[in-house]
């Protein structure tokens, strides 16, 4: 007696149906995101009289370069050179992102992989620090700030980034995926603290460090450091643009433009560095 084996054709794990559903929802999901995007860029090209339409026009029809000419002739006599407030930006800009990344890793190196004393208290610490805003804190921030002498300065913008306590919990909850018997082996083999923490550790955690620089990149790049910045030669870049547009709907064309340009840079650095961002917030959550 022959037995019939039926071979059976695997089930695909959606049907047509579903994954066409599944395209258009995302699609929708990003139209919603992208739409105002396009209208940003479209507004800095248009022309007064249709940026005072309504209804408003979603694209523009005779674009123009005259928003941007009118935001170089805000800045031809001004006090401060305009280079000054860019520079003042990309300074501070890289200034504490690269800082805060380096603090954040070496103390989240230290809460994960070191043992001391107060170390569990420590970190019970830094979670609670999640818990409150930056309004909450400011006021303390400024007395600290005053009493160290660095009001008018640009420690004064740097200093609470580096100390951002949701840097240092994201990459000490990263550091867990950093094999303790790797570190073993290397110091057996002579390697210093040092040597391992940058030729092992920070390549391990790219990922992360790669998500703080969206993240300080995004705060530190629209800081107008507006509370502690007094000197008009340390002022920064979205300030300087904040009060250039302040006339008025005289200056609307300019305010688009602006609005065109602070959106651009951040954007850039989120689509470079995107990749990672899924997998670090895989890897960082809450762990014992």
């Amino acid at each position: 007696m022959k037995i019939k084996i039926l071979h059976r054709k695997p089930r695909a794990a959606r049907s047509l149906a579903g994954n066409t559903a599944n395209f258009i929802f995302l699609c929708l999901f990003a139209a919603v995101m992208v739409l105002p995007m396009v209208y940003t860029i479209s507004n800095a090209f248009k022309p007064l009289d249709e940026l005072f339409v309504f209804p408003p026009r979603f694209f523009v029809r005779n674009p123009t370069v005259n928003n941007f000419k009118g935001i170089s002739a805000l800045f031809t006599e001004s006090m401060v050179p305009f280079s000054r407030y860019v520079s003042n930006t990309l300074l501070i800009t890289a200034a504490g992102t690269v800082g805060s990344i380096f603090i954040a890793s070496a103390a989240g190196y230290i809460l994960e992989k070191k043992k001391f004393p107060g170390k569990n208290l420590a970190f019970k610490i830094i979670v609670t620090a999640l818990l409150f805003t930056g309004p909450v804190t400011a006021i303390p921030n400024f007395l600290i700030m005053s009493k160290l002498g660095i009001i008018d300065t640009y420690f004064s913008i740097l200093l609470p980034v580096f100390g951002s306590s949701f840097n240092v919990f994201l990459m000490k909850q990263f550091m867990v995926n950093v094999p303790d018997t790797i570190l073993e082996a290397a110091r057996i083999d002579g390697a210093g603290e040092q040597r391992i923490f940058w030729r092992i550790v920070m390549p391990s955690v790219k990922a992360a460090w790669m998500t703080l620089i969206i993240f300080s990149f995004q705060n530190l790049w629209g800081q107008t450091g507006g509370n502690t910045i007094y000197s008009e030669a340390l002022k920064t870049l979205p300030y300087a643009l904040s009060q250039a547009v302040s006339a008025g709907i005289s200056r609307t064309g300019e305010s688009a433009a602006i609005s065109m340009l602070m959106m651009t840079v951040p954007i850039a650095v989120f689509i470079i560095t995107q990749s990672n961002v899924m997998e670090t917030m895989m890897s960082s959550g809450i762990k014992e």
